[in-house]
Order: structure tokens, then sequence, then C-alpha cells
């Protein structure tokens, strides 16, 4: 990214942002640690990327108190800052910011260094860190659900299309995935579930799972997996994010899925309309195998 588009008035506003979070102390220093990271970002997984903006310290980040249970975007929410896209990174130990720095910069070289966040805070406790990294939140302007689910197939396609490194695992490219109706009537169900009963888990309230609830809409499976993201604005933030975690991407790159469904829904009771996201992968069961 050319170095003139990091305008004066940007370095202005951080300068000033600094300077009312002196206070945080090696917090503070762990954050311009991964701005100077961006600006001359490591090989992750083997391809070095081009350089991110800095993020901007955002004061109500750094008073963000998790708590079990707690959503990530709702404890965001209660210290005033509303996200469109977020993620989080903690590590327990180091006891100082070059060393939290050292301890995440190769698991999360691409969380760290995505040009999809723009805020960034950090939270320390002796030695616990957590990192914040945000996008603020932009009201979404979604297709339905169908179209919105496609997308999401579209764009996993593309990403299943070349190698790909999912945290330590190296996946080559995978063949693309087939759109299926009744594994996107299971992904809506279970967005739906946690849009109106408020939680954020791959088990529903009665206990079920992602191959308990394909089965009962008479899928017959194989093999299946779940992704699941909460408060992300497009079904690109989502793919986006599922990407950029190991886990997420693993399911996603996985050659032996062969069909998909995806689905949201919006808690219209929440602050900003929160929106719920759920992919289904799965591989049928072939004829006369148990």
């Amino acid at each position: 990214m050319p170095d003139s588009l990091f305008s004066t008035a940007l370095i202005a506003a951080t300068l000033l942002i600094a300077a009312q979070l002196a206070h945080a102390g090696d917090a503070a220093d762990l954050a311009y640690l991964i701005n100077d990271l961006r600006a001359n970002p490591p090989a992750c997984g083997g391809q070095r990327g081009a350089p991110a903006a800095p993020l901007q310290l955002q004061q109500r980040l750094f008073e963000v108190r998790l708590e079990r249970g707690l959503l990530l975007e709702n404890a965001m929410q209660r210290a005033g800052y509303r996200a469109e896209y977020a993620g989080a990174v903690s590590v327990r130990g180091p006891l100082d910011a070059g060393a939290a720095l050292a301890a995440i910069e190769r698991p999360y070289c691409a969380l760290l260094t995505s040009s999809r966040f723009a805020d960034i805070g950090v939270l320390q406790d002796g030695d616990d860190w957590v990192v914040l990294l945000a996008a603020p939140y932009q009201t979404p302007l979604l297709a339905d659900w169908p179209d919105a689910g496609h997308t999401i197939l579209a764009a996993v396609n593309a990403a299943r299309a070349r190698p790909r490194q999912c945290g330590a695992r190296a996946f080559k490219a995978a063949p693309p995935l087939t759109w299926n109706e009744v594994l996107g009537q299971a992904a809506l169900g279970h967005s739906r579930d946690m849009a109106e009963q408020v939680y954020f888990d791959h088990h529903e309230r009665d206990g079920s799972d992602a191959a308990e609830r394909i089965g009962r809409l008479g899928y017959r499976w194989s093999r299946v997996g779940e992704n699941i993201a909460s408060g992300l604005g497009t079904p690109q933030a989502a793919v986006a994010g599922w990407i950029d975690s190991p886990g997420h991407c693993a399911n996603l790159m996985n050659p032996q899925y062969t069909q998909m469904g995806a689905a949201y829904a919006v808690n219209r009771a929440s602050e900003n309309g929160t929106l719920y996201w759920t992919q289904v992968f799965a591989t049928p069961k072939e004829d006369g195998k148990r």
C-alpha cells in the first residue's frame, strides 16, 4: 500500500490517542508492535503479504471486559464499541509486550496483518494478554438468505481453488462444493435458533449438533462439518473471518466435503441487529453403505 495513503491527519489522530492511552503501559506497547508488524509483514504460510494500514488504538477496546459465556461482540458493545468484524488473540505467560508479540506472531500472522481490521485494543492482566482487532459496525444491506448463502458458496469455492495455509496445516486446492438445499435449510434453522435465543454455539438448546439437525431433515450423511459466526455484516466478511481462523479454515478447505449450505438470521431485538451465520458442510452417504 503506498505511503501516500497515510495522511498527516491520521498520524496526528494516532498520536493524540496514544497520549490518551499512555497509562495503558505494555498493553499499548503491544499495539504499537503489531502496527510495526503490519508495516513490515512476515511471510504468513510461506507467502509474504503486502503492508497493511496501521490500526487505530481505540480506547474503548482497551476497556473491554471479557466474561465467560459472553460473546466478544457483546463485550465490545458494553464498552461502547460496535464491531462489524472482530477477532481476538490471547496468550498467557509473556512478561512484556515484546515477548507477547513473539508468542503470537507466527500462529496468528494472517489475523494480525489482515487489512480487514481498522482498530485495535489490548487487554493485559499480569502475564495474560488479549489482543482485540475490529472494524467498526456499518448497517448491512443484505440479500435474502438463499442469495447470501450462494454468495458464501462462491467465496468458499474461490478459496478452495488454490492451496492455502490454515494455521499450521497446509491444504492443497480442493474441488468446488455444490449447493444443497437441505443443508441450507439446516443452516437457516440453526442461525434462527441462535438469533432468537441469543446464544452462540454449535449445539442447540436441545443438545443437537449439525449431524443430528441435517439427519432430522432427511439428509443421509457420511461426513459433516459446520462453521458459525456472529456479528459480521456481509457474506464476504463471514467467509473472510472463517479463512482467518485456522479451525474454520480447515473445515472450509477439507477436500472430503462435497456439498454445502449456508444462511444467516438477524436478532432484531439487539441494538444493532446482530447477524448469526451458519455454514454446513457434508458428504452424502453412498447407497448401500451404513
